[in-house]
């Protein structure tokens, strides 16, 4: 089987107000009094409202959901016990016009001193998903070949319609908001791995960017593990969300793997053609139409989430991850995305059902 792994990102919110609160040293105090969670299971993000968990190199979207419950069950009871809410919001749907609380760690203070407006209002949270790859040089041939579909993952995990007190507009302001930084969007098509690099560093070299680690890219090969990583996604509102994106993503990069091998070609959009189609994927996510990148024309958006289920088919039922996608997009067709569950619960109660919802969506279970 093709290994997988889940980052989550947490925000810490006020249970009345909704607004940030900078409780993170507190929560995971709380967390490291747990004997079953780890200390490496806990990593801080740029502000202090935010916490960060891994999966360990998972085999099965099962062994995954569980840790990824195992740790929201954790959080969520840290969280309250130091007077706060952890959710799964992409985006905090209020913020004080103060500038926040850092994590104290000295990259996150020069990333303040190169993006200091940008810095000030990123209460944003993803979901990064890793598959193993071979070995670079097919890595970077995987990554040409996923960044058509990326749209469509970006439109299945849209869960962040709200920012400064009122409905954006978009399904994924977080989407939006990351088009600010410096390198952002779809990666483009590299020659080889050796380009990948030469690039890179170039890029690094030139000081706009502190360092590899703001290549905001929505997918990237990783710097830590051998697995290509896509960023695509918005922090989802349960568990279950996340996985199924995840094995999404599995098949497809699984099915690029295979082609590169093969040397089949590959559809190269172009760019502005495929940044169209993300910001459309953020604006309406799955309840409007996306771009069809082979011919520009707008289809529903649910025909493009089949062509990707018939282009990762023999891949998704090699992993046996068939039935779970079935299922998980059934209850997405159901129920909608993260996006539009918290635009209905804010029509139906404001703010105090919006973070009801947070609450209890935080651990559910199938």
């Amino acid at each position: 089987m093709t290994t997988l792994g889940i980052e989550e990102e947490y925000l810490l919110l006020d249970p009345t107000s909704g607004l940030p609160v900078y409780k993170a040293n507190e929560v995971q105090a709380l967390l490291e009094q747990s004997s079953t969670i780890e200390a490496e299971d806990i990593q801080r993000e740029l502000l202090g409202c935010q916490l960060e968990t891994a999966t360990p190199v998972c085999t099965t979207l099962t062994e995954a959901e569980e840790s990824l419950l195992h740790f929201r069950r954790r959080i969520s009871a840290a969280a309250r016990k130091a007077g706060v809410r952890a959710t799964g919001s992409a985006t905090a749907p209020r913020i004080e016009s103060a500038y926040p609380t850092l994590t104290d760690k000295q990259r996150y203070h020069e990333l303040r001193a190169s993006a200091r407006g940008i810095v000030a209002d990123q209460f944003v949270n993803g979901l990064h998903v890793h598959v193993g790859i071979p070995d670079k040089e097919t890595g970077v041939q995987a990554l040409n070949r996923i960044r058509p579909w990326l749209p469509v993952i970006t439109a299945l995990s849209t869960n962040s319609p709200f920012w400064l007190d009122r409905d954006s507009g978009f399904a994924s302001w977080r989407v939006v908001h990351y088009r600010r930084w410096p390198v952002q969007g779809c990666p483009p098509v590299f020659a080889d791995a050796a380009g990948y690099e030469r690039r890179i560093e170039r890029l690094v070299a030139t000081g706009v960017i502190i360092d590899r680690g703001v290549l905001t890219w929505m997918a990237r090969l990783s710097d830590t593990y051998p697995t290509l990583e896509v960023r695509a996604g918005d922090a989802q509102l349960e568990a279950q969300d996340s996985v199924l994106q995840a094995a999404l993503v599995r098949g497809l990069v699984s099915t690029a793997i295979r082609e590169a091998e093969a040397g089949l070609p590959f559809l190269d959009p172009d760019p502005e053609l495929l940044d169209a189609a993300m910001w459309q994927a953020a604006r309406h996510g799955l309840a409007g139409d996306l771009v069809d990148l082979h011919t520009g024309d707008l289809i529903p958006a649910r025909e493009q989430m089949d062509r990707l289920l018939g282009y990762t088919s023999d891949a998704v039922d090699k992993e046996g991850d068939a039935d779970w996608i079935a299922a998980g997009l059934a209850t997405v067709w159901e129920r909608g995305t993260g996006a539009e569950r918290q635009r209905r619960a804010m029509e139906g109660g404001g703010m105090a059902a919006l973070l009801d919802l947070y609450s209890e969506t935080l651990t559910a279970e199938r």
